[in-house]
């Protein structure tokens, strides 16, 4: 009798696990429909794949990943500051060497101070005109790329193995957290009920 009251506890700690790790795989198993006494069990993910794809795919084409952030990230001064140096690299080397080659002419009449100033001239309609070319592309860019089609396309041809193997690379940990809150759960009911029967004694 005392043996088994002291079992009560482990018992249930096991009952609460087991029924936390049965619900956690119910999330990818079954793969297909199953019936079972006429009704049909299926995996919640498998199941609700297309819809969690359509929605996902929303939430990343509308929310996430923003072509005016884009745009405005891309065409920040600071950002067009960073790729003028090799833009002025590559007129330097146009001007000096691909000019000369094109037109040897030209070159009798472009000296170091000529080729400074076209120089300039250049780097600083460049800065004006790159803020709205990048502009103008990233609008073209998201005309002819729907990433909430992309996204949602993506995800509902995942297979169920892939999909399960996403999740658990992201969850893993909470997924043993909800099994181990079950056993604890399980343990301190248990102990609960020796408890109370020890009080009917």
């Amino acid at each position: 009798m005392t043996l088994g009251l002291f079992l009560i506890p482990i018992i249930s700690a096991f009952i609460g696990w087991f029924t936390n790790w049965i619900a956690i795989k119910m999330l990818f198993h079954p793969r297909e429909p199953k019936k079972i006494l006429g009704i049909a069990f299926q995996g919640i993910f498998p199941k609700n794949q297309t819809q969690f794809a359509a929605k996902l795919g929303k939430l990343v084409g509308e929310e996430l990943l923003s072509f005016k952030d884009i745009a405005d990230k891309i065409t920040h001064p600071d950002n067009i500051e960073k790729v003028m140096p090799v833009v002025e690299t590559h007129i330097d080397h146009f001007l000096r060497v691909k000019l000369v080659e094109k037109m040897p002419v030209i070159s009798m009449f472009i000296g170091e101070k000529t080729i400074t100033e076209l120089k300039g001239v250049f780097m600083e309609e460049l800065k004006t005109l790159f803020p709205t070319l990048m502009e103008s592309y990233i609008n073209n860019l998201q005309q002819d790329l729907d990433l909430e089609k992309i996204v949602t396309e993506k995800v509902a041809a995942f297979s169920s193995d892939k999909l399960e193997q996403i999740l658990n690379s992201i969850m893993s940990k909470e997924f043993r957290f909800v099994e181990i809150i079950g056993a604890v759960l399980g343990f301190i009911i248990g102990l609960l009920q020796i408890g109370i029967t020890l009080l009917h004694l």
